[in-house]
């Protein structure tokens, strides 16, 4: 059973866990799923850079990022070397434990989720 912990940079939003089996499935989708807000644009396509986060814990759980996703990161509020965008961020392994920082949405304009 996977476990990916969403932590946030606004510290008015609590921290979240979830756990089961998400192999196959995209950050972006999880966020979703589980009612965490995370702004995007595109559909999570990797044509914009607005479900940007930071992962701190299990990249190499994750699949590996595109030149196509780089180029998009650079377009990104203060992007740092564990950036990546949540579209692009497909879970590998079923037993895996991921942690994933969301940055402060309010400074990103994009449809709210």
């Amino acid at each position: 059973m996977a476990k990916v912990h969403f932590l946030f940079e606004d510290k008015t939003i609590e921290n979240q866990t979830i756990e089961g089996d998400f192999q196959n499935q995209s950050l972006l989708e999880l966020t979703e799923e589980f009612d965490i807000h995370l702004n995007h644009n595109c559909g999570g396509v990797c044509a914009c850079s607005t479900c940007h986060v930071y992962i701190h814990k299990g990249d190499k759980h994750i699949e590996e990022i595109s030149d196509k996703e780089e180029d998009f990161i650079d377009r990104a509020i203060n992007p740092r070397l564990e950036s990546r965008l949540a579209c692009q961020c497909i879970i590998l392994d079923q037993n895996c434990e991921i942690t994933v920082e969301i940055p402060d949405q309010k400074r990103i304009i994009g449809h709210e989720h």
